[in-house]
């Protein structure tokens, strides 16, 4: 089985857990935003998926993370940005984004994100943000 989709806008990388003191006892949570993303990972994973079961075997994973280019650059600099002459070494981190990725797509295209033998991931520049994300079940 092979699934793949595409979610527009900027890529967000997963946040890191925040701490809070209810009852006189420490909570771990999930930042809201990194919730929310996640959720919509899930969503357009869970569209593409058709109502098929979660993959059960090894997979590999491909997240393409189309950053959007920053305003503020000249043509030429955007030029060189578009054909990967440039590439966002800036936040989000690609091994954040991975994360949120794999965390949104679990129990909806993978029932476990140790199923992901192989990964491969790019963060790259586009005048378009948007995050590609395929999963291919190996044999």
């Amino acid at each position: 089985m092979r699934v793949s989709f595409t979610i527009p806008g900027q890529p967000v990388a997963k946040g890191r857990a925040r701490m809070s003191i209810r009852g006189g006892h420490a909570i771990a949570y999930t930042p809201l935003k990194t919730r929310m993303y996640e959720n919509q990972v899930g969503a357009y994973a869970s569209q593409a998926m058709l109502g098929r079961p979660p993959m059960f075997q090894a997979v590999a994973v491909i997240i393409d993370a189309y950053m959007m280019i920053p305003q503020s650059w000249s043509k030429k600099k955007r030029q060189d940005a578009i054909e990967c002459k440039i590439w966002p070494t800036s936040r989000p981190d690609l091994d954040n984004i991975i994360k949120a990725v794999l965390d949104g797509v679990l129990r909806v295209a993978i029932v476990d994100d140790n199923q992901v033998v192989h990964l491969v991931a790019r963060q790259l520049y586009s005048e378009i943000p948007k995050l590609f994300v395929e999963i291919k079940e190996l044999q």
